[in-house]
Formats: structure tokens, C-alpha cells, sequence
């Protein structure tokens, strides 16, 4: 398992806006009964998977910032790239900060291995069958952690927090005692605590935050990630009932085969933009390419 695939697996998979808004002063009224967490973590596994799969049909903007020591104020390194589904994954285009490409002919260069890899698919060629299939793998496997998470920990409501003018029923995640983990990647939700936060009203998660209680195992036990390690995301609504993620921040530290290593990482995501399955987005990347101006953003290189 790679150190960067840690934190989605980590509850309901920290997958990717505009950028992490603050609290909101406008008065909120608050329900007198709290919650009750089963059907409300029903509806948010449900919507969970269906913002999960919206992935493959959105690009976006990501910004990577990387620090060498979680409090450095300034970032070590900055690395923006436009996000496009390519059908067994994400291909990721450099782009300058202003969301500009910064060399037009290697942007045409990405743009057009994209579109072969899409046409592959479209026109169904074998070779493409192989990855097609562990794409489909990948994503079967982040349901059933989804469902996994759902029975490894304990929900317990905690306060209702306003964020945007909206409540968020705040809920304590702990360690379910009686789960069984049936797999590597399921052993690791006994050591990890955290707290969800949730809009019931959308039934969708808006905020996670967690640590690591023990340390964990990776890269078949040739790794581990230390105990005090911290996650956090936030997510919000980017179109009428979809929620992805706008902010990520990941503070690890641990070792790798015999060196130490820290990782210590905050992204931005932005400017979610429909793109289509392979039929569609062969066609808008085709599009794109015709226009003979590559310099000239649209909303999908906005700044981010």
C-alpha cells in the first residue's frame, strides 16, 4: 500500500472545489433531538459511493502544496495540475499558477496522449481491457471499505457546529471493539480515531478528522506510519447534490524499508467541471485541441 493511499481508506475515503470556507456567523437554529446515527450514516455511505463514482465524469483543478515540517508557513514545493478522468484513472497536466499552461506544446503533448488513451477505451481495443478491469477492481474494493468503515467504528453524536449559515451534527468515531478485520487494508481502522461532521440535511459528509492511535503496517509490514500521524478533509456541495472534496491535509510521519520519512502535504480542489465518460470527454478533449489557442484558459484552468 503507498503512503498517499492511507488517508481514503482511512473512513469514507478522502478521495477532489473551491477552497475550505470558514465558520459562518449567520444564526443557525439548532434541533432539539439529536440525530439518530444509523439512518443518517445510511444516507451518507449511499451518497459517499455516488460522489465517488462522480469522479470518473468531473475534472478539477488541484493545487499540492508540500511542507517540510506541518507548521512551515510557507510550502517547500507548489505543484498545480488540471484532474481529468481517463477511464482507468486521473491524468494530471501541469499547469502554471495561474492556471495557464506554462509550455503550450506540452500541453498539446498531454492532451493528446489523453485523448489516444480515451479513444482506446471508446473503440474498446484489447489492450486496454486489462486496466479497464483493475479500474473496476480499484473501485469495488473502496465500496466494500466504505461498507467495512461502516461497521469498524462507533458514532457518537457530540454537538451540532454551524459552518456557511448550516448545522453539522458533529459525531465521535472510535474503534468498534467487536470488529473482525478481514483484511490488511480493514486492519487499519482499529488505529484510527477521529470525529465526522455531517449536513443531515443533504445526508453527506462534510468534514473528517482523525489520528492514528498505533502504528500501522504498510508496503506489505516493509513500512510503517506512526502512531500521532493526522488527516483531515473538507468537503462541500460544488453542484446541485454533488459534494467533493475541497481541502485535504496530511501530516504522517514513519518509516519506509530502513529511513524515516514525513509527508506532510495540504491540497486544494477547484473548479469541478463535467466532463463525460470516455465518449463525452474524447469529444471535449477533441474539442479543446481544435481551438489552436492552448493558452487561453477556460474554467477548468481557472486560478485555483
Amino acid at each position: 500500500m503507498r503512503i498517499r493511499d492511507f488517508t481514503p481508506i482511512v473512513f469514507l475515503l478522502l478521495a477532489v472545489p473551491a477552497h475550505a470556507a470558514g465558520q459562518s456567523a449567520v444564526p443557525v437554529s439548532e434541533p432539539a433531538v439529536a440525530p439518530e446515527p444509523s439512518k443518517l450514516l445510511d444516507r451518507v455511505i449511499t451518497n459517499q459511493k455516488r460522489d465517488e463514482a462522480a469522479l470518473d465524469v468531473y475534472e478539477r483543478l488541484e493545487r499540492l502544496e508540500t511542507r517540510k515540517n506541518a507548521n512551515d508557513p510557507v510550502p517547500s514545493s507548489v505543484k498545480i495540475a488540471r484532474v481529468i478522468p481517463s477511464g482507468t484513472g486521473m491524468d494530471k497536466i501541469p499547469v502554471k499558477a495561474n492556471g495557464h499552461p506554462s509550455d503550450a506544446e506540452a500541453y498539446r503533448a498531454r492532451l493528446e496522449s489523453l485523448e489516444h488513451a480515451l479513444a482506446l477505451i471508446v473503440n474498446n481495443n484489447r489492450s486496454q481491457r486489462d486496466a479497464l478491469e483493475k479500474y473496476a477492481k480499484k473501485r469495488k474494493d473502496r465500496n466494500d471499505l466504505i461498507e467495512a468503515a461502516r461497521k469498524a467504528f462507533n458514532f457518537t453524536f457530540v454537538a451540532r457546529e454551524p459552518r456557511d449559515g448550516r448545522l453539522l451534527a458533529k459525531y465521535e468515531m472510535t474503534p468498534n471493539p467487536a470488529f473482525k478485520p478481514t483484511s490488511r487494508l480493514t486492519s487499519i481502522f482499529p488505529k484510527v480515531h477521529g470525529y465526522v461532521w455531517i449536513d443531515e440535511e443533504a445526508g453527506e459528509l462534510a468534514r473528517i478528522e482523525g489520528d492514528v492511535t498505533d502504528d500501522i503496517s504498510i508496503a506489505l509490514f516493509l513500512g510503517k506510519i506512526y502512531k500521532g500521524s493526522h488527516f483531515m478533509q473538507e468537503r462541500y456541495e460544488v453542484s446541485p447534490g454533488l459534494w467533493q472534496p475541497s481541502f485535504s491535509q496530511y501530516d504522517f510521519d514513519g518509516r519506509k524499508f530502513f529511513s524515516g520519512f514525513s509527508m506532510h502535504e495540504r491540497a486544494f480542489y477547484s473548479n469541478y467541471r463535467y466532463i463525460g465518460p470516455p465518449k463525452e470527454a474524447i469529444e471535449a478533449i477533441r474539442k479543446e485541441l481544435g481551438r489552436g489557442d492552448l493558452n487561453k484558459a477556460d474554467s477548468a484552468t481557472a486560478d485555483p
